[in-house]
């Protein structure tokens, strides 16, 4: 038997209805802040990756699936959504006159890594970007888009981690800063975090190592290698999370995983799915959209992993997961009264309810079962006599009262 290959999976209809559910939400809250659709291709050129990544980020080094096309072309599966949405803006001059754009995005990604609860080769992802503007409340309300869809969605446990980056001088200073500490302590570091150390310094602050935990403590901190414009926005967007009521976490050691982040990261974790905490998360990035050909574009994005919140949600409101909504269930007692059946049906679906009949022509109390089952408001039985007549009965499901329909 031919099976799915490691790290994908088939979503079948007993949950496609909280992915249903999922995707609903996320465009509804999309539309209220002010955000527009944007579909881009599932693979691209190899180089919109590696290009804005990083060439030294575990994502491009070891995770994406890149291959050579009939065209000689190097193709990437998209490992993340942010490169391509600022590809398509510059491609499409969404943003070339300097006016603002909002967009939103739903999705599959890839990446070649190990299979874990909430973690697959294949996994999807909502989220938005907003471009063309450099100011805190653009960072303060992505956060707020973000943070209210998980409240929307029942997670309201959620932790927001958040820190700064600061500028790119900023960052570069820190980066010399760290790797001449840890440079005395390389011989204590783990393999992973000596080979980052010459490749990807700050991700050795993503470390779970006991022992590389352990050196990070005494280690410099970005905040004290930050320019006062950097603390200044930093503030304004602590204070915006603030008035609005929004609470979170300074979480120093917070870079995210990407090389394009400057100024603001933050961080959904929840405590619902065990180690593997994390959401989703974002932040600001200004200057990709010149890796592309485009005019300095400062933007800042997010994404929630949306597998991680599928568990989530599997625990909090599995209601959600068995939701079949049936306006009417038509059982028919015989096939001599099949065609009339199947036009009864098509003409209240021309009206809008939602219909389902026997095709299989089973007993009465067969069909009387499955109504029940999938919770049909009302049952309509269907015999040579309606047919004849065309008057029935239409019961309605919760409190058993019926009504004759002429």
């Amino acid at each position: 038997m031919i099976q799915n290959v490691r790290g994908t999976r088939d979503l079948l209809p007993d949950q496609t209805k909280g992915w249903q559910f999922l995707e609903q939400l996320f465009a509804s809250v999309a539309e209220r802040f002010g955000y527009a659709e944007i579909r881009t291709p599932i693979f691209e050129l190899t180089e919109v990756f590696t290009r804005t990544i990083g060439e030294n980020t575990d994502v491009v080094s070891k995770e994406m699936y890149t291959f050579t096309d009939r065209g000689d072309n190097s193709i990437t599966l998209r490992p993340e959504m942010t490169a391509g949405a600022v590809r398509a803006a510059v491609q499409h001059n969404l943003t070339a006159t300097g006016q603002l754009q909002r967009l939103w995005y739903i999705g599959a990604q890839f990446r070649y890594e190990r299979p874990q609860a909430g973690r697959y080769r294949q996994f999807y992802q909502c989220g938005a970007e907003c471009y063309n503007t450099p100011y805190p409340e653009a960072d303060a309300e992505m956060i707020m888009f973000a943070a209210t869809v998980l409240e929307e969605c029942g997670i309201k446990d959620y932790t927001l981690k958040i820190n700064t980056l600061g500028s790119q001088e900023c960052r570069q200073q820190y980066i010399t800063a760290l790797t001449e500490y840890l440079e005395q302590k390389k011989e204590e570091l783990s393999e992973d975090s000596r080979v980052r150390l010459t490749k990807n310094p700050l991700r050795i602050l993503d470390s779970k190592d006991r022992g590389d935990i352990a050196i990070l403590k005494e280690a410099p901190i970005l905040a004290d290698f930050l320019s006062e414009e950097s603390k200044i926005h930093f503030d304004k967007v602590l204070k915006l999370l603030e008035k609005n009521g929004f609470s979170y976490y300074i979480e120093t050691k917070l870079v995210r995983g990407l090389d394009y982040y400057s100024h603001t990261v933050f961080e959904f974790a929840s405590n619902a799915i065990g180690s593997q905490d994390a959401l989703g998360g974002g932040g600001r990035y200004n200057t990709m959209f010149e890796y592309f050909g485009g005019k300095s574009t400062p933007s800042v994005g997010f994404s929630l992993g949306m597998d991680r919140m599928i568990l989530v949600l599997q625990q909090l409101r599995p209601e959600i997961f068995n939701q079949t909504i049936v306006d009417c269930y038509i059982v028919a007692l015989d096939r001599s009264v099949g065609e009339f059946v199947q036009r009864l049906a098509m003409g209240m679906r021309k009206e809008g309810k939602r219909v389902i009949t026997d095709l299989q022509y089973r007993s009465l109390k067969a069909q009387m079962r499955e109504a029940n089952k999938i919770g049909a408001k009302t049952v309509i039985v269907i015999g040579e006599e309606e047919m004849k007549t065309g008057t029935y009965k239409v019961k309605n499901m919760e409190d058993g009262t019926e009504l004759i329909i002429e």
